[in-house]
């Protein structure tokens, strides 16, 4: 009788595997994090549509009423774009209206959660706190960058393709582009017109001076544009070469002003532009998120960054208050307009540079170095606050 050994037949040893690190506590935004946050705020329709009338709406808007009104009636309404409009609409409406739409969009990121009651929701995931701030900050940029960087680009396209073909320059239009030389040969030609409106400071003692103020010009004695430093000392009636002499000289001494005319904005300026309007964007919208996570509201938020937009930096840039220079200079509004490229349209009475190639500047003095810091101060201590705010709120 044969007996088998009893075999213990054993199962496959468990392999052991190594826990996967818990990631949710970091904090740093994960890819999906900044993706829900960009959702949420793009599915609120009532906002998206309030910064894509502000932001592509109004300047569309307005350059298709200029295009319209100058083909019906070349005449009465001038062309739709050129240097102008774009000074006009990058200063006075892209500058201001970019900052406070960004400003809503900032705080309406740092406060929804609170106000719709998710952030309980938020907090129990177990996701740091802090990551959940950072995630709404290229969120909401994604949103709002993209927008004024499409208004911004229409303003362009138009006032570049839609220019004047001439300037003007002191009521009279003429070639743009010319030379030194070419001024005063197109000055010679034109003498009259150059004579009665061109500038010309005069002194008093000059046979030149007697040809403008006895030229056959509409009004006494010279167009609108003559300073003269005295009466003249002769009232004979100038002959027509002694009208083309002055009218030459004239020309040579305003070439400086005539040079600094162009019809449309320079690839250069346009560029330097669109990057400092897109500077104003962000700032805004990390300040009104920080705000907006601090209060825990958006209403009361927003209102303070359009207040401090329209009413307090308008006023801190150009009043210079004795012993608070310094706490003016510390406005990111005033430090941002310091970082103007130089040639553009002055934002709140300034520019670029000392005086932003268009005169004397009216604000408060600061370096650019200076202005640097203080943009980078607001948007580290804003969002430091931001973040301090949501980290310490109960849930």
């Amino acid at each position: 009788m044969t007996t088998a050994s009893d075999v213990i037949a054993s199962g496959p040893a468990p392999i052991l595997l190594g826990r996967t690190p818990d990631r949710r506590g970091s904090w740093l935004p994960t890819g999906g994090m900044i993706t829900t946050r960009f959702m949420e705020l793009r599915k609120r329709r009532g906002l998206m549509m309030a910064l894509i009338v502000v932001t592509i709406g109004i300047p569309t808007l307005f350059l298709t009423v200029r295009l319209l009104a100058h083909a019906f009636a070349p005449k009465s309404y001038g062309p739709a774009g050129g240097e102008d409009i774009f000074n006009a609409l990058v200063a006075g409406v892209l500058y201001v209206f970019g900052f406070i739409v960004a400003a809503t969009l900032g705080c309406t990121a740092g406060s929804v959660d609170l106000t719709e009651g998710m952030f309980r929701h938020l907090v129990v995931t177990g996701r740091s706190r802090l990551a959940l701030y950072l995630a709404r900050i290229p969120a909401g940029l994604a949103i709002v960058v993209p927008l004024v960087a499409i208004g911004f680009t229409i303003v362009c396209a138009v006032c570049v393709f839609a220019a004047p073909t001439q300037i003007n320059y002191q009521g009279v239009n003429l070639p743009a582009g010319l030379s030194e030389a070419g001024l005063q040969h197109w000055a010679a030609d034109h003498a009259n017109e150059v004579v009665c409106n061109f500038p010309y400071q005069g002194s008093g003692s000059n046979n030149i001076d007697n040809v403008i103020s006895n030229a056959p010009c509409n009004g006494p004695g010279g167009g609108p544009g003559i300073v003269r430093n005295g009466p003249p000392t002769d009232s004979t009636t100038p002959t027509p070469a002694m009208i083309r002499a002055a009218a030459v000289q004239i020309a040579a001494r305003d070439y400086s002003g005539y040079s600094n005319i162009f019809l449309s904005p320079s690839v250069g300026l346009m560029v330097r532009t669109g990057l400092w309007i897109e500077l104003e964007v962000i700032v805004g919208f990390i300040v009104g998120l920080g705000l907006g996570s601090l209060l825990g509201q958006r209403t009361v938020a927003v209102i303070l960054m359009i207040v401090l937009e329209i009413v307090l930096t308008p006023i801190l840039s150009r009043a210079n208050i004795p012993h608070m220079i310094n706490l003016q200079r510390s406005v990111v509004g005033l430090a941002v307009a310091h970082l103007e490229p130089a040639g553009l349209g002055f934002v709140f009475g300034g520019g670029g540079g000392p005086d932003g190639g268009r005169g004397t500047s009216l604000l408060v003095p600061e370096s650019r170095a200076a202005a640097g810091l203080v943009i980078a101060a607001w948007l580290v201590g804003w969002t430091a606050l931001g973040a301090w705010r949501m980290v310490k709120r109960d849930a």
